[in-house]
């Protein structure tokens, strides 16, 4: 999303004094121009950062995966050799068969599976099916979904759709049910104040639609380039319009009220001149407004993580994503320079000794995209 260019809409203080209304108006307001500037951000970062992440970190992971295939092979092969002890042999198949398990659950890889099994004395493809099996029943008792003696529960994209689809099919119910509650609801005797509720509401959403409707017609009627003789002004004005038609359809009133004063349509003054019942149904707009800019700025976050491979519950910001990236690179690159240092240390029985007890007093790590090797 662009950055806005239009002018800025505020009320202005008279004798520091503004009424409630106002102040919330202008709060608003306030709200509206620091999201559309952070979505203007994300914008902006996000290129950037695709940018450096395709050229730079990509590669380094690409070789990192390289490596840690190297290092799975080295270490089997160092496993038997002469002179290594029950223990230091125990050591290595716990290593193998841990890296090893972490990239055939991202690749399929025949020479690793052998070594896989070899190390860890049962069979990955049986150890990977008894899994999927545990997570069926797991999901059928949480949840109380049957997904069916026919689910292939070598594939947890078939156990997911399937749970997906149960899910639906609870959701639909919940929703029926809902439904046919809020029409027994409806269908009572409604109570005088319950009727003057209701009658208030939709008068309100009447004033709310009406307001920005006056907005639009007034613009509309000025601009329509139906009515320009001139070429180069029909074209303005077409464009103009476009803009025009784009804030109506997303009711946007702050969009509205710009194009106005950058039309001079109205004097700055004109918003602060707006009775109290005008300015409330404005306020009831700007605030729909803030939702949804908030919704679009979470969504936006959490494409970025996706796209990206960021922890969906990470907590990131445009301003510092590029830092963190940086970051991210110079880490890798010292990982996969560490791990080139693993594989030359481990072509002798003396250096696969010396690495196992280096790797002893190295600070344990519990995630596997932070080990050691």
């Amino acid at each position: 999303m662009p950055k806005s260019q239009l002018a800025p809409v505020r009320i202005a203080t008279v004798d520091n004094v503004l009424s409630k209304g106002q102040k919330t108006f202008n709060r608003q307001i306030q709200q509206i121009e620091k999201l559309r500037s952070r979505l203007a951000a994300w914008d902006t970062a996000t290129i950037s950062y695709q940018k450096k992440y395709t050229q730079e970190l990509l590669p380094l992971l690409e070789a990192a995966t390289g490596l840690q295939v190297k290092l799975v092979h080295s270490l089997d092969r160092a496993a038997t050799q002469k002179g290594m002890t029950r223990t230091e042999r125990r050591a290595l198949g716990e290593l193998i068969v841990d890296l090893a398990g972490h990239l055939l659950d991202e690749r399929d890889d025949a020479e690793l599976k052998v070594i896989y099994n070899k190390h860890s004395r049962c069979d990955y493809d049986s150890e990977i099916a008894a899994e999927a099996q545990s997570m069926k029943d797991i999901i059928e008792d949480v949840f109380g979904f049957d997904l069916g003696d026919d689910a292939n529960v070598e594939s947890p994209d078939d156990l997911m759709q399937r749970a997906q689809a149960q899910f639906e099919k609870q959701q639909a119910h919940f929703e029926a049910e809902e439904q046919a509650r809020e029409e027994r609801r409806a269908n009572r005797k409604k109570s005088p104040k319950q009727l003057e509720k209701e009658a208030r509401a939709e008068a309100d959403a009447k004033q709310v639609n009406q307001s920005i409707r006056e907005i639009y017609r007034k613009l509309a009627s000025a601009l329509h380039p139906d009515r320009e003789l001139d070429p180069q002004e029909r074209i303005r004005k077409t464009a103009l319009m476009q803009r025009i038609n784009q804030a109506y359809d997303k009711q946007n009133l702050l969009q509205l009220l710009e194009l106005q004063l950058e039309l001079e349509h109205i004097d700055r003054n004109a918003i602060g001149r707006l009775d109290e019942g005008r300015l409330r149904h404005y306020n009831v707009i700007l605030k729909k407004q803030i939702a949804e800019l908030e919704h679009e700025a979470m969504r936006v976050e959490a494409m970025f993580c996706s796209q990206f491979g960021i922890a969906p519950f990470a907590v990131v910001k445009p301003e510092t994503v590029m830092r963190d990236l940086a970051g991210e690179i110079a880490h890798m690159r010292d990982a996969n320079r560490e791990m080139e240092q693993d594989l030359r240390a481990l072509e002798d029985a003396k250096g696969v000794k010396a690495w196992l007890k280096k790797l002893r007093h190295r600070q344990p790590y519990d995630d596997f995209d932070d080990c050691p090797f």
